[in-house]
């Protein structure tokens, strides 16, 4: 089989791993349905036990089409080993409750996607584990709140729902100078614009669901880094703690999906940064926040470890919560929903949508408006796109 590994981007995420003159000629992978597997004696399945051969004995902890997309998604992160979870917030789970136990700290982000931060403020204390939030723009906010107890920190870059920017080559050195984890959502960058693992950070999340399967019909969520942390993921976190596997189909269609992510998120990124720019011009919009916006808070940052500025946009209207309201109520061609890296155009309301579960106090805390929207630009043709913004925004 050919050796792809040290190949290009797009050419992995459509061949690695897989050679269709050992299947029979199928040029697709084929997908494995099974929920058990057989061996040819007891002592076989001893050695797959002990780690001393590979192979596969239970669908709840492998599965060959799994380990395929596994395998292609360490190698776009640049990690050693990768996990498949049924869901993004499967994916955060896993990691959280297989490196943490009861007595242990994690400074978390301030800004993070709604029902992680759930999670964070009400789930983990169940379990002894304490979130603590400090402001990962400054790092020295990040500094002061960990503690003795501190085993990780935890941020989202760019952040939902505003798109602000962590540096994370300067918060990995914090936490690396504690001997700590670091664990990044990369969901709204990508692989094809964002490796934190060459920043220096030591996870990296994804919920699957966005652009990696980039089509809006599938849950899945992933997880890569080093080796004995998947390990540890997989085998704790996936097997007892959530029992969240990924299944094979769902599986299957990640893997179709990230054939095409290159393209799709240099698409996405070239439409969402004409539509950041209608909004910087549009005098109905008072702020925009884009990672690829010259002038936008974080541009250094943007410009250091981001390769664009991806397909999310996100802007406060100047009559706050009722023009936000009104401009939803307007457009055609964008859908109101949440979710994003679809081919279609998404726009939602985060204070009422995704960021619900943060209080009225926090939202205020942390800098998010009620007049605070979110949309997730879509593969339409760009200038269908825009023009369903303009009238909308006009009509406010």
């Amino acid at each position: 089989m050919t050796d792809h590994a040290q190949q290009g981007f797009a050419t992995r995420a459509i061949h690695l791993g897989y050679d269709p003159l050992e299947e029979q000629g199928a040029l697709s992978p084929p997908l494995y349905l099974t929920s058990t597997y057989t061996q040819d004696s007891i002592e076989a399945f001893d050695r797959i036990r002990l780690g001393e051969a590979q192979g596969y004995v239970y669908g709840r902890t492998r599965n060959p089409t799994q380990a395929l997309l596994e395998e292609r998604l360490a190698s776009l992160e640049g990690a050693e080993a990768g996990v498949v979870t049924a869901s993004g917030m499967a994916a955060i789970s896993a990691t959280l409750f297989s490196l943490l136990q009861s007595g242990d700290e994690i400074v978390v982000d301030q800004i993070v996607y709604g029902t992680a931060f759930t999670l964070f403020t009400q789930g983990l204390s169940r379990f002894g584990v304490r979130a603590v939030f400090a402001d990962f723009t400054q790092p020295q906010s990040v500094a002061a709140a960990i503690g003795p107890k501190t085993r990780a920190v935890y941020f989202e870059t760019p952040a939902n729902p505003n798109l602000r920017l962590v540096d994370i080559a300067a918060i990995s050195a914090i936490a690396r100078g504690k001997g700590l984890l670091t664990i990044v959502d990369n969901t709204f960058a990508t692989p094809v614009l964002q490796r934190p693992l060459e920043h220096g950070a030591d996870i990296v999340l994804h919920s699957a669901t966005k652009y990696l399967g980039g089509h809006g019909d599938l849950l899945a969520g992933a997880v890569v880094g080093r080796k004995a942390h998947i390990d540890a993921i997989r085998l704790q976190g996936l097997r007892y703690f959530t029992g969240a596997t990924l299944s094979p189909f769902t599986a299957f269609l990640v893997l179709r999906g990230i054939k095409t992510l290159e393209l799709r998120v240099q698409r996405h990124s070239e439409s969402a940064l004409k539509v950041a720019k209608l909004l910087r011009e549009h005098p109905a919009v008072a702020d925009v926040f884009y990672p690829g916006l010259a002038g936008t808070a974080g541009a250094d940052i943007a410009q250091r470890q981001q390769a664009a500025g991806g397909g999310l946009v996100a802007f406060e209207l100047k009559g706050g919560l009722a023009a936000g309201r009104s401009l939803l109520n307007s457009l055609n061609l964008a859908r109101i929903a949440v979710s994003l890296g679809d081919p279609e155009t998404l726009i939602q309301h985060p204070a009422s949508m995704t960021h619900a579960s943060y209080s009225a106090e926090d939202r205020e805390r942390y800098g998010l408006s009620e007049g605070l929207l979110r949309l997730s630009v879509g593969l339409e043709t760009p200038e269908d796109i825009l023009a369903d913004l303009k009238q909308g925004l006009d009509r406010v």
